[in-house]
């Protein structure tokens, strides 16, 4: 089959499209889905960079991307829900390739009237903004959230998970980003590159940060004694000691075939838009990372073959 891989950590360069990489096994709860596309995320190549060996260790030569949407070819025998033919999307491993094999579990059809191609831009983020605000900030019907990165693809995700539980968002952007942060219908905006701005800022009930870095530690101090800090990207060290009151957690996202389906079908009912920055064909995944990585590029997909 034809896919990309991983031959050493590094540049974008060591990413290798191939025209005869062995197929994965089909196990007998798994599901072989024939890709339609794959999509470009950070731990993409914070994997590719090896700055995430410790907690995604790969035995190289190795096949990245966690997004898959296609068609199913072929189902285990223990497998009951899927036949060939059906549309489906999962957060899977090893996705930039021609096939992948997905466990029955963590798979999900993907509606009628929901692009097949633009739908691989889904999983990774819908899951990852969704836990990030339901299990990390422990986000609560009524509460103040600032949102970090709103304007970003997890950042988007975050958003519309804590607007259907009844949160109050307040969207944290950069300054030139505020007009376009309102037309997420949040309660506030704040750019989060003013420190006046930050100063400014009410107390929260919690933060789901998408940012990291030290825009977030400036933001934890904004966070209400016994309030939440959820993030998603690496803090600076010492941070959450600035107010041990304060409940810290990362979040490192799971699989979950429901919530997948249910962004899925919000986007096939008009109420959650993901903007799609560009698509390219799976052999371009290294120009893909090099774009995303350099900073300024919106959700990127890699069309297969």
């Amino acid at each position: 089959m034809r896919a990309v891989r991983l031959y050493e950590y590094g540049g974008p360069e060591n990413l290798k499209y191939e025209d005869a990489v062995p197929e994965p096994a089909l196990g007998e709860d798994s599901v072989l889905v024939e890709t339609a596309a794959t999509s470009v995320n950070p731990i993409d190549w914070k994997v590719r960079s090896g700055a995430r060996q410790k907690d995604v260790p790969l035995e190289l030569p190795a096949i990245l991307g966690r997004d898959v949407s296609g068609l199913v070819r072929a189902v285990g025998r223990n497998i009951r829900t899927f036949k060939p033919g059906d549309r489906v999307l999962a957060l899977a491993w090893e996705a930039y390739a021609e096939l992948v094999a997905v466990e029955g579990s963590i798979l999900t059809h993907l509606p009628d009237g929901v692009s097949l191609v633009d739908s691989a831009a889904l999983p990774l983020i819908a899951v990852t903004g969704d836990q990030l605000v339901r299990v990390a900030a422990r986000a609560q019907r009524g509460q103040r959230l600032l949102v970090t990165g709103a304007l970003g693809s997890v950042g988007r995700a975050a958003v519309h998970t804590a607007k259907k539980l009844g949160v109050n968002v307040i969207a944290g952007v950069r300054a030139r980003q505020l007009p376009e942060a309102q037309t997420l219908g949040v309660s506030g905006t704040v750019a989060i590159d003013d420190d006046s701005a930050i100063a400014g800022l009410a107390m929260v009930d919690g933060v789901a940060d998408t940012v990291g870095g030290e825009t977030a530690a400036k933001l934890f101090g904004r966070v209400r004694n016994g309030g939440t800090f959820g993030y998603a990207s690496a803090l600076p060290d010492g941070t959450g000691k600035r107010n041990p009151t304060v409940t810290v957690t990362r979040v490192l996202a799971r699989p979950d075939a429901s919530k997948v389906r249910e962004f899925a079908d919000d986007v096939r009912d008009g109420k959650f838009l993901l903007p799609i920055y560009r698509r390219m064909p799976l052999r371009e995944a290294a120009e893909a990372h090099a774009l995303a990585q350099g900073g300024g590029a919106g959700k990127i997909v890699l069309v297969c073959p």
